[in-house]
């Protein structure tokens, strides 16, 4: 059984249903709806799913909105820091008191032969906090998948979004590019706008089989054009803050949603969306941080890059921005992650790595990462019992090299909490 919440804070509370893991389907999360009144039913939805980039377009979206005037929930995961990052109005965090409000409502909503998952749990409080602040409009980034996932419970969102898709949690979503888009494209409903994002032709296959069988209008999105001031879109010219290539196209699917609001009615100007591209902010990803470390200031770029995808785009950013000077990298990588896909699209030769373990019982050993990464690059690196001691090592003596931090977002996390610890 799980604790009650009046006897645990909201965090170990959430934390108890840690131990029911991962179990894809909609039934428990429709039966905890209907217990609060069905809140999903109250709240126009825009529902984004995708391996890559959907964290980045929620951002680009909610800027957007925010400088046209509407009021905006969000809900997006994992979070970094803190469980109220995950339920933001006009990106604020929801307040402790009105997290443990919100759990209170679910916690008397459990069936007691029906335990939900933790996903299950955050989801249904976000519902029914949003629906209780009459937002505008809700932007939701899908947990794992998008068919069976806990947010994919409305069935007539204003658009449904698809990032870009790859080979990520195969265990829940299947082993093909056409299987994990199968599972993506099962946000998509009848009759209902979606808008995705330029991929592999396997991937697109998988979602225009769905776009046709539920006769969706459809806008398929290739990148915007950089400029020396930001991209441009089908002639639209925008300034574009974040970091990294991939933000080209994650701009352009922003852009295009906003469109499909507005073909609907939506009031949103021109200027709205460029001051709202250009206030983007999104925390963990090609960021870069300056700290303190033994009484000496450090930089160091810090990106989740939990996937081979993700970690190609981070190295092609710092080959591009820093081709003469050597990497060092801090990297952790859950087990459930393709460790060797990872550290491959990241690693050369003559890099520095400093492996260390991710704060998550799921994490690689620093001892498997080493093993894994010694014929990568030239000096096999050790292994570091913890983030602090990686970090040290990598900053002793290191010149003119850029320090990454990256492998998981449970690792920038954990780096984010020091510093706001000290």
């Amino acid at each position: 059984m799980y604790p009650k919440l009046i006897n645990s804070s909201p965090e170990a509370y959430l934390d108890s249903f840690d131990k029911f893991g991962i179990h894809l389907g909609l039934e428990r999360i429709q039966q905890l709806l209907n217990a609060l009144g069905n809140p999903h039913q109250q709240i126009p939805v825009i529902h984004v799913a995708g391996t890559n980039g959907k964290g980045s377009v929620c951002a680009f979206l909610l800027s957007i909105l925010q400088a046209a005037g509407y009021r905006i929930g969000r809900y997006t995961s994992p979070h970094l820091i803190d469980w109220r990052e995950r339920i933001t109005i006009n990106g604020e965090w929801i307040r402790d008191q009105d997290l443990r409000e919100a759990l209170q409502q679910v916690d008397a909503a459990i069936h007691p032969d029906f335990p939900p998952t933790q996903f299950e749990v955050i989801t249904a409080a976000m519902w029914w906090y949003i629906a209780k602040q009459k937002v505008d409009l809700a932007i939701l980034e899908t947990g794992l998948g998008g068919r069976l996932d806990a947010t994919n419970v409305c069935d007539r969102p204003l658009v449904s979004v698809i990032t870009s898709i790859g080979l990520d949690h195969c265990q829940q979503l299947g082993n093909t590019l056409s299987e994990i888009a199968s599972e993506k494209a099962g946000i998509i409903k009848p009759k209902c706008p979606v808008v995705i994002a330029e991929n592999d032709a396997e991937a697109i296959a998988a979602l225009q089989a769905k776009v046709i069988k539920c006769e969706a209008p459809v806008t398929w999105v290739s990148a915007a054009q950089p400029t020396a001031t930001g991209a441009i879109y089908q002639g639209f010219e925008y300034p574009l803050p974040l970091l990294g290539k991939h933000q080209l196209i994650n701009s352009a699917v922003a852009i295009a949603t906003i469109q499909s609001l507005r073909n609907q009615s939506w009031e949103i100007s021109d200027a709205a969306i460029r001051t709202g591209l250009a206030n983007t902010q999104w925390s963990g990803r090609l960021q870069w941080i300056e700290f303190n470390l033994d009484g000496k200031s450090h930089k160091i770029l810090i990106d989740g890059a939990h996937n081979v995808a993700a970690a190609e785009y981070l190295r092609q950013f710092v080959d591009e921005a820093f081709p003469h000077r050597r990497k060092r990298w801090v990297i952790g990588i859950l087990n459930t992650k393709d460790q060797a896909g990872i550290l491959n699209a990241l690693l050369t030769p003559d890099d520095l790595l400093f492996p260390v373990p991710v704060p998550s019982s799921a994490t690689t050993s620093p001892q498997d990462l080493s093993q894994i990464a010694s014929s990568m690059v030239r000096i096999k690196p050790p292994p570091y019992a913890n983030l602090t001691l990686g970090l040290a090592a990598a900053f002793e003596d290191q010149q003119n090299d850029v320090v990454i931090l990256c492998g998981s977002l449970y690792l920038v996390g954990e780096f984010l909490s020091q510093l706001a610890s000290t």
